[in-house]
């Protein structure tokens, strides 16, 4: 009995310095500081001032124009169920909408009976309106008004190949109209076209090592063209320079699945979302995590501080030119501003 109990302590100690051991090294990796919880922002309350009686439905894409004006993509009421069949029928909803970022009032909506399950969202330097359906495995360029102007992939045909996708998440563009996807939920690895989407190449493949992915959630560019990826699954940020060579991740064992990204040009700072669950299917809540440009310390708020509202799983995430900050909450099917105080980080 003796034995037994010494070998089970000795077990018990091995087991106890791994996890100590992995936690250190995880914290070694990440190199980051954390700053603790930022107040300098508020949330804006009554807003946006949609008409009365309507219900937005899951919200999942943000973005901005040149006029500071926010499109939103919706699903109109339509939701994906885990462990559910997705609907294939279209939506039969306004699924795009243009809201003032100052009045919050509607501007115009378009996008009913086109979409089947809504995901990502992305406005270009023209004013063109980029998104991505997750059932219908395409990835579509829209004008500004709301006209088609192109179409990747092929509708409802999943694949693995320069013209096929599986559940592509987000779209980013660079200033000379090529374009990158993150692709996504059924593939795990990044593609880019030409401007007229022609494939040129692609990285990325299913693990947790540098440069694979575990969810591809959303894509952003820096104003060098670097792409930033929100590898969900993995609670971590990953950036590699234009042609996909890796350069830096960004992770803390504090994060939640990382959701989305913007890479805030004014400010030069990284802004992400997160959403941390339970059980694998309780939300606890979603924060915004800032990072300084070298991603060698971060702050946040939301879940990890107080804003007086509600819980949230936060999708997408926006900045405007005056800092100020646009959450989708995919929950409470609503948009959230977090309009900015005053200066104090950097």
């Amino acid at each position: 009995m003796l034995r037994n109990g010494t070998m089970h302590k000795r077990f018990f100690f091995c087991i106890l310095l791994y996890v100590l051991t992995a936690c250190h090294q995880q914290q070694a990796t990440t190199g980051m500081k954390d700053l603790g919880i930022l107040n300098n922002y508020v949330l804006v309350k009554d807003w946006p001032q949609l008409s009365p009686g309507y219900a937005m439905g899951p919200a999942v894409g943000i973005g901005l124009d040149s006029s500071q004006h926010i499109f939103i993509f919706s699903r109109a009421g339509r939701e994906w169920k885990e462990l559910m069949p997705v609907p294939s029928t279209f939506i039969r909803g306004k699924t795009i909408l243009e809201i003032d970022s100052r009045t919050g009032q509607l501007i115009n909506s378009w996008g009913d009976k086109f979409f089947v399950m809504p995901h990502g969202l992305t406005v270009d330097l023209q004013d063109n309106i980029w998104v991505t359906d997750v059932e219908l495995q395409q990835v579509f360029k829209f004008s500004h008004e709301g006209k088609l102007l192109m179409s990747v992939g092929e509708a409802g045909v999943s694949g693995n190949d320069a013209t096929h996708f599986n559940r592509p998440t987000g779209v980013a563009v660079a200033a000379d109209g090529s374009f990158y996807v993150s692709d996504g939920y059924g593939n795990s690895r990044i593609v880019k076209f030409s401007p007229a989407g022609k494939f040129l190449f692609e990285w990325g493949r299913k693990g947790t090592d540098e440069g694979a992915f575990d969810i591809p959630h959303a894509i952003d560019l820096d104003d060098k063209g670097n792409v930033y990826v929100a590898d969900r699954e993995n609670h971590r940020i990953e950036i590699f320079d234009s042609s996909g060579k890796f350069i830096q991740q960004l992770e803390d064992k504090s994060f939640g699945h990382l959701c989305s990204i913007v890479f805030d040009k004014k400010e030069r700072r990284i802004i992400a979302i997160d959403d941390m669950i339970s059980l694998g299917v309780r939300h606890k809540g979603s924060d915004i995590i800032l990072f300084d440009s070298a991603g060698s310390s971060f702050s946040r708020f939301g879940r990890s501080g107080h804003y007086n509202g509600p819980v949230c799983w936060y999708h997408d995430v926006a900045v405007d030119k005056e800092g100020n900050i646009y959450v989708v909450d995919l929950l409470g099917g609503k948009i959230q501003k977090f309009e900015k105080r005053n200066d104090l980080y950097r």
